[in-house]
């Protein structure tokens, strides 16, 4: 697949070491090349996109909701308030079908509310639909 972001990081924001296993081997079996930044959870995915000043942002975020230290919900409430990041989609990948998380999601402008697929395949076909909707969608560069 080419295209402008063919070469620009995602940013996957799971503790899950499954999950994180299944994204990258979906990823790989799908010749997604982007760089894939990984953060286990909000607080290092703060972290990691503070120091970005020098790199390229991610162009797109993978973000779980129900994590340690600094859940999805916390994250995505700080990163829309920053003028660097808030226009970064964000979709929500997730196993929480609470009404409340989906709400306050779509209260901070995000871009999709997904929940994770039990099968392999599911998932594979899941990343694929989101990679190629991002992929053909105009987004601001950042």
């Amino acid at each position: 697949m080419t295209n402008e972001h063919h070469n620009k990081p995602i940013l996957l924001v799971e503790d899950d070491l499954i999950d994180q296993l299944t994204v990258k081997r979906a990823l790989k079996e799908l010749a997604i090349n982007n760089t894939l930044l990984l953060a286990e959870n909000g607080e290092e995915a703060l972290d990691l996109l503070e120091g970005t000043e020098e790199l390229e942002l991610p162009y797109l975020i993978l973000l779980d909701i129900n994590m340690p230290r600094m859940s999805g919900i916390e994250l995505l409430e700080i990163i829309k308030q920053k003028d660097r990041y808030k226009s970064i989609p964000v979709i929500i990948l997730t196993t929480s079908k609470d009404e409340q998380d989906l709400k306050r999601s779509y209260e901070h402008s995000i871009a999709g509310y997904m929940l994770k697929p039990i099968k392999y395949k599911d998932y594979m076909d899941l990343i694929k639909v989101i990679y190629t909707y991002w992929t053909k969608s105009l987004v601001i560069s950042n």
